[in-house]
């Protein structure tokens, strides 16, 4: 397994998983989520010569909600991809936020993670 050193808390989460760039575009199955980013499994048809540039990472959610992140590829190991976000708006951080809270279950541990980001 990954070694994991990150002070975030990643949240394992199923949904329907996009990864974009200019014009071309992949369904992914996504693992897990976390506020720096999101780690994938290694789709077939990967094209490790992308990874050059970055993504935008679209994960859809109920009611037509997305979280949408700009994102850069970490690591490649074991089969899966992670990618550290670089960007997110507004809308997709409360999205990602909300997420977070419910599957934590602890608001003070959030926080600390949200702090960390600053």
């Amino acid at each position: 397994m990954i070694d994991d050193r990150r002070r975030f808390t990643r949240i394992p989460f199923d949904a329907h998983t996009t990864l974009n760039q200019d014009d071309w575009h992949i369904v992914v199955q996504l693992v897990d989520l976390s506020l720096r980013g999101l780690l994938i499994q290694q789709p077939d048809n990967w094209e490790p010569a992308r990874a050059r540039s970055p993504f935008t990472a679209t994960i859809d959610l109920s009611e037509g909600n997305q979280i949408c992140m700009e994102v850069h590829l970490a690591h490649a190991e074991e089969g899966l991809l992670g990618f550290q976000c670089l960007h997110i708006d507004l809308d997709s951080i409360s999205h990602l936020k909300r997420l977070l809270s419910l599957n934590l279950g602890d608001a003070d541990l959030l926080e600390r993670e949200l702090g960390a980001l600053l």
